[in-house]
This record gives structure tokens, sequence and C-alpha cells, in this order.
């Protein structure tokens, strides 16, 4: 008899998340960007933030409503599965945020349960500025049926790779990057800065934050696609495939497709892929 079902809530699908406030400053803007190696000068300067910082306004709001579906049971158990960033316009320093969540769908898969929660971050008068998909995958957790949605799709052709990628961009992570990006980003979990932590979870010793990755990559797609006018990065979509580690080299590679629209993958410097399914939009 196998075992039975997790109980998970699915009363609260569909149901948003209280608002958070926060207002975005211009030292916190440029401390993002320099935690995360970016040199392009909007970045720099913070007159507007960095595409990844997206997440940095509703980083609690995202993960306490994600959670709130959740036993108890499997709350430390989650894995950063995908994140999906839609940006409207640029946070700028000044901007009073709103930020709110709710989780649109819960589903079971053969070695645990994907929660996908849906959050959106607008101003004060009411204007969109991004939407995000949080994608959270809980090891271990039973579920033979599911609810809701699933985040909208961002998967790879295969078939690109019949031909050589349209650029190959090459970034190196520092020994003391999950350090300052878990100052700049409030993401303070100890996987990421306690190498004995990291260990006794079934680590190799500490890992990079999934979202520092993630602004890494932004940053190859910003200098293939748009060095100019970082803000024509309309869309950023990845699946987190393994982690990276402090001072490894990634190369990320990236095949048009035509329209703006861009393919791509990271790997490691030992061949491990890191980033899969990876697709970015941008503007013209």
């Amino acid at each position: 008899m196998s075992d039975p079902d997790h109980d998970f809530t699915f009363a609260r699908i569909g149901k948003w998340s209280d608002e958070v406030v926060f207002r975005a400053e211009r030292e916190h803007l440029v401390a993002f960007a320099a935690a995360t190696n970016d040199d392009s000068a909007p970045h720099v300067r913070g007159d507007q933030a960095a595409p990844v910082y997206a997440v940095v306004p509703a980083f609690t709001t995202m993960a306490q409503t994600a959670l709130s579906v959740v036993p108890d049971d499997l709350k430390m158990r989650i894995l950063h599965g995908e994140q999906d960033m839609r940006f409207v316009r640029p946070i700028r320093p000044g901007d009073e945020l709103h930020c709110r969540a709710k989780v649109i769908g819960i589903h079971g898969r053969s070695s645990g349960v994907v929660v996908t929660t849906y959050i959106e971050t607008s101003t004060a008068q009411g204007e969109l500025v991004n939407e995000q998909y949080f994608t959270g995958f809980f090891r271990g957790g039973r579920l033979s049926d599911g609810q809701g949605e699933a985040a909208p799709a961002h998967g790879f052709d295969e078939s690109l790779r019949e031909r050589p990628s349209d650029a190959n961009v090459e970034q190196t992570f520092d020994a003391d990057q999950t350090f300052r990006y878990a100052k700049a980003s409030g993401d303070t979990m100890p996987i990421h800065t306690d190498e004995d932590f990291a260990k006794s979870v079934g680590l190799p010793g500490i890992i990079i934050h999934g979202l520092c990755t993630m602004a890494f990559v932004s940053r190859a797609v910003i200098e293939t696609a748009c060095p100019e006018d970082p803000s024509r990065l309309k869309r950023l979509a990845v699946r987190f495939s393994a982690p990276a580690r402090p001072q490894q080299t990634v190369t990320t590679q990236l095949w048009s497709r035509g329209s703006g629209t861009y393919a791509f993958e990271t790997s490691t410097n030992d061949g491990a892929v890191v980033i899969k399914d990876g697709l970015a939009e941008v503007s013209d």
C-alpha cells in the first residue's frame, strides 16, 4: 500500500497575500549591482535597478506565500526550481513598490511536489512594474494529483544545438560572492554562507544563490542583446538544474530565435549545467 498524500492547503490557491510596501533606494540598487559583479553603467550608478533586483522587494512575500500551502514537515525540503521574470519597466530609485503574491498551482511529481507562485510588483499609483513566477519543488512530497496552473513554459528547442551558439559569455564567481549577495539581497540561507551547514545537508560546501546565478545570466543576455540599454530586457526565465560554487567559471551559450528572443544554457567549467531552459525576450 502506498503512503498517503501530504496535506497541502489547496484552499489557498488563488488567494492574494497581504501587500508588502518597499522603497527602492539608490544606495541599495548600487549595492546589488556590486554584489552581482554588474558593470552596466545605469546599474553601477543606481539610475535603475539590475533586472534580477526585482526579486528583492518581493522576496519575503514570495517565500511566505509559497510556504503557506505546504505542510510543516516539507517546508525545509524546498528547492528553487524555476524563476520567470517579466519586466514592464525598470525599478528606479525612490520608487514605492507594492508587492503581493498568490499560489496558482500545486502539482504532484514522481519525486516531490511543485508549488507555483505568481508575484506582481506595482507602484503606489497602481502602475505594474514587473511580474514573476516562482516554482518551488518540495523533495519527497507526495501528491497523486494537483490543482491550479503551472508557470508558463519556456523549454529549450533542442534543434538549436544543430548550429553553433550565437554568443558565448564567460563569467567567474568571486570567493566572497555569496556573502556579498546575501547582504544585498536579504537571502541569508546558511547553505550560501556556512560551509559546515552546507555540508551537513549533503552539499559539497557553500553554493551560489540561484538568483545570483540568474543575475549573472542577465548580464550575459544584456551584453549580447542590448548593452546600450538594459531596460530593453523584457523577460528572463530559467530552470535551476545544479548549483554553482564560489570561484567557478560559468559559460552562457545564447542562440537567437529571431524577433528579439534568445534561448540559453549556462554550464560550469567542469561541465555541469546550472541553468537550463533559459529564455530571454528583448524589445526593439
